[in-house]
């Protein structure tokens, strides 16, 4: 999928214990003398949300703003993207061992981590955990998806998506095709259905047709990785920024006021994205970067 990044930007992979993980980084012009001396600047690492047809693609309208000053580090996660796809059934344990492996990897901890939605609340389970790897978290509408009781998996979608046969019909017409592609990014993801590009449907299709890609997918479509992320959010001591799109479908701006009112010590920043959904970063890049400049250590 190196297709749909940003110019100058190329694809290298790190081995982990669950698979090969393909990342994107800077390695040519504008960013070349950037390149070579990235080594010895701040990491930033993006790690995208866990939909169907996920991928490193989603962060990539926003981390060439920083790439100048940061080594940026943007991974498929295991099962989405290019990266190893493993057909089992994958655990929140998966991707919390995922992310520690692959901050280590870089070898430049303690790190400055963005992420989003759901994988944006196993971050702050990781935070809690290993604080040590972690410099600064910035989570855009962070989620578990059973926040406060309120249990997505006791919804009819996740239920369908636990009946063996109809879960694959579930994916190739829900996820695996243009048509699904373009409505889930213009009626769910985002708050302007025309902020939706051509070239933002593609990604997310090469990324859902990936094989056994359906495999992750499905488990988040089940409630597999859910959880109740307000249980998680009064232990965190790291640095954190929320991020949050005015008009956020899946997890809402009341919940992640809600949230963020749970430690108040360790959320030093709370921004709102108007007229935004649930990827901000995505939807209205420029937005994003002008609220976080002055947040980023």
């Amino acid at each position: 999928m190196l297709q749909f990044q940003p110019p100058g930007f190329g694809q290298r992979a790190i081995a982990t214990s669950l698979g090969v993980v393909a990342y994107y980084t800077a390695v040519a012009s504008p960013w070349c003398n950037q390149a070579i001396a990235a080594s010895t600047r701040p990491t930033l690492l993006f790690l995208h949300s866990l939909g169907g047809g996920s991928s490193a693609y989603e962060w990539s309208k926003l981390y060439p703003a920083f790439a100048a000053d940061f080594r940026i580090v943007a991974p498929d996660l295991i099962g989405w993207g290019q990266s190893t796809h493993l057909a089992k059934d994958y655990r929140a344990a998966d991707y919390l061992t995922l992310i520690a492996e692959l901050i280590e990897a870089l070898g430049s901890p303690p790190a400055a981590v963005f992420a989003s939605s759901l994988t944006a609340g196993l971050l702050v389970r990781l935070a809690v955990q290993r604080p040590e790897l972690f410099r600064q978290l910035i989570l855009i509408c962070p989620s578990g998806y059973s926040d406060f009781g309120v249990d997505y998996r006791q919804g009819i979608s996740a239920q369908l998506a636990r009946l063996p046969r109809l879960d694959q019909l579930i994916y190739r017409l829900g996820a695996a095709n243009e048509l699904a592609v373009r409505s889930v990014l213009q009626q769910f993801l985002f708050a302007n259905p025309g902020r939706v590009t051509p070239e933002m449907v593609s990604a997310f299709l090469c990324s859902a047709q990936q094989l056994n890609a359906d495999y992750a997918a499905l488990a988040s479509l089940r409630g597999d990785l859910c959880f109740d992320l307000a249980r998680y959010i009064p232990q965190l001591t790291v640095p954190t920024v929320v991020v949050w799109g005015e008009k956020a479908w899946f997890s809402t701006l009341a919940t992640g006021k809600r949230l963020a009112r749970l430690n108040p010590t360790a959320i030093n920043a709370f921004h709102l994205v108007p007229d935004a959904g649930v990827l901000p970063h995505l939807e209205v890049p420029e937005a994003v970067v002008s609220l976080l400049k002055a947040d980023l250590f």
